[in-house]
């Protein structure tokens, strides 16, 4: 706009946005437990605030799945069936193992991958500390940089959403013994793979990192 001089305003984070993340966080990270239900009273008292943030809020997380709504009671936490874990890992083994193919073809410099090393360096910082949510938090950060990275900006938003409720299984997953250093190998072929430009190999370790998880999953429901 020629002769007007006019600066970016800078969106400030509201109320509402807060209480979002909290709750969030709480569901994903297991603050909040599906055994369990919550009234808007009990949440705006914990969180020291008015119940219109907390309403809204928890309409959304209703919305993405990660709440259930429960008829003049309150919400709780969504419990992911087997059905429906079968069905996430259908989705993801079938949209992941795009993305990387088409990672292949778009890559033309080790350096563009740099942000996926990084992440797994992070990663192995949070396995020393025994940093089982931030580990989850990055493992979400890998698989979602992936589709950043193949400019997939609706296939994001898709993962985004099974992402969210991966993660409500995630962290019985995580905390197997052994599961998180596994992750970090898998996470490492992958990128090598990546490096490689190998389209078909890069398929084949993404997928075998999807199955594994899942049948980590499948050995905890066996316990």
């Amino acid at each position: 706009m020629k002769g007007v001089s006019l600066k970016p305003i800078k969106k400030e984070i509201t109320t509402q946005d807060k209480v979002y993340k909290q709750i969030k966080k709480a569901i994903l990270f297991g603050g909040m437990s599906s055994d369990e239900i919550f009234t808007e009273v009990q949440l705006a008292e914990t969180l020291n605030t008015s119940r219109t943030p907390v309403r809204a809020a928890l309409q959304d997380l209703v919305k993405e799945g990660l709440l259930v709504l429960i008829p003049r009671k309150g919400v709780t936490v969504r419990e992911i069936t087997p059905a429906e874990q079968d069905e996430i890992f259908l989705l993801r083994r079938s949209i992941e193992a795009q993305v990387v193919k088409k990672l292949t073809e778009v890559i033309t410099s080790p350096d563009q991958l740099k942000i996926l090393r990084v992440i797994v360096e992070q990663q192995e910082e949070a396995l020393q500390n025994d940093d089982a949510i931030r580990f989850i938090e990055l493992d979400h950060e890998f698989h979602l940089s992936l589709t950043r990275l193949a400019n997939f900006g609706i296939i994001e938003e898709v993962l985004q959403n099974l992402h969210n409720l991966t993660q409500l299984m995630g962290l019985k997953a995580i905390r197997q013994k052994g599961r998180m250093k596994n992750v970090i190998k898998e996470h490492s072929e992958i990128i090598d793979a990546l490096e490689k430009r190998n389209a078909e190999l890069a398929s084949a370790v993404i997928l075998s990192h999807l199955d594994n998880t899942k049948d980590t999953l499948n050995d905890l429901e066996n316990f």
